[in-house]
C-alpha cells in the first residue's frame, strides 16, 4: 500500500496521502481491495468499498515455531503490540515491549527503554516492515545490552530502502524473516534475509471471496480453519501445517 505510513496528521502541514492512494484506487475501478498487512487498522476507513486484510502473523510464526521456541521471547514496539501479541501466543512465548522515540521525518528512531524481561534469551523481533533497517539495528543494540544472546526478525514487508541491506548484514541479527509482498531492490543480497511466499494465503483467500465464503475464518481463534491452513516452504515438497503437530490436520 503505497504511503500506508502517512495515515495520520502527527506532525502540522503533514499530508494524510494514504486517504489520496485509497481515492486513486477506487477511481481507477477497483470495486474490493484484498492486502496484507496495512500499516494501520484504520486505513480501510479510507475505502468506500469493501476492504479485506490478511495477515502474515500465521506464515511468520509458522516458520519460527519450525526453528524451535524454547526460551524465546517475542519482541515489539508499541504499535504492533496487539498483533504481536497474537505472535506470541501463537509460539506460546512471552511478550517484551520496545519503547522508541522517533523525531522528525527521518526514519531513525530512538530506543529508549525495553519493558519486559529478555536476558538469557533468544528474541525475535516483530513488525510490519522493514525500511531502512534504523529502528530494526536499533533494537538488536537494545536487547543485546538487555542480556538477549541471539535475535531473529520478522517482518511481513520487506521494503529494504537505502542503507538496509548494510545495516542488516553489520548487526548481530541472525537472519531477517519477511514475505515476498515487496520484491527485492535490484541488486540487493544478503545470506541474513529469509523470503516466504505470501502466494497461498492470497490464492486461498481469493477462492473464499468468488465462492463466497468466509476471508475471516481463516484467521479466527474459534475457527479449525485457522488450524488447518497451509502454507507451502520453498525447500518443502508438501504442505506445512500451523498447527502443532499433535494437532496437524489434512484438507480435504
Amino acid at each position: 500500500y503505497g504511503y500506508g505510513r502517512s495515515d495520520k496528521k502527527d506532525q502540522p502541514r503533514v499530508p494524510i496521502t494514504a486517504r489520496l492512494v485509497a481515492d486513486m484506487l477506487q477511481v481507477a475501478g477497483a470495486n474490493r481491495i484484498l492486502t496484507l498487512d496495512l500499516h494501520q487498522g484504520q486505513l480501510q476507513g479510507f475505502f468506500n468499498v469493501p476492504v479485506d486484510e490478511l495477515t502474515a502473523v500465521h506464515l511468520l510464526s509458522n516458520y519460527i515455531r519450525q526453528r524451535g521456541t524454547e526460551n524465546l521471547v517475542v519482541v515489539t514496539d508499541l504499535g504492533f503490540a496487539k498483533r504481536a501479541r497474537t505472535f506470541a501466543e501463537l509460539l506460546n512465548s512471552p511478550l517484551a515491549i520496545v519503547e522508541k522515540r522517533r523525531e522528525g521525518n527521518n526514519d531513525q528512531a530512538e530506543v529508549l527503554n525495553v519493558i519486559g524481561n529478555v536476558k538469557g534469551k533468544r528474541v525475535v523481533i516483530v513488525d510490519d516492515e522493514i525500511d531502512t533497517a534504523g529502528t530494526l539495528t536499533e533494537i538488536v543494540r537494545a536487547i543485546e545490552k538487555a542480556g538477549a544472546i541471539e535475535v531473529t526478525a520478522c517482518a511481513t514487508h520487506g521494503v529494504f530502502s537505502g542503507p538496509a541491506i548494510e545495516r542488516i548484514e553489520n548487526c548481530n541479527v541472525r537472519e531477517v524473516v519477511v514475505t515476498d509482498s515487496i520484491p527485492l531492490p535490484v541488486g540487493a543480497k544478503s545470506t541474513k534475509i529469509k523470503r516466504l511466499s505470501s502466494a497461498p494465503l492470497f490464492g486461498e483467500a481469493i477462492r473464499r471471496i468468488h465462492l463466497g465464503e468466509s476471508v475471516g475464518a481463516l484467521f479466527g481463534k474459534e475457527s479449525a480453519t485457522a488450524e488447518e491452513m497451509l502454507f507451502w516452504d520453498e525447500h518443502q515438497t508438501g504442505p506445512v501445517s500451523t498447527a502443532p503437530s499433535s494437532e496437524k490436520r489434512t484438507r480435504r
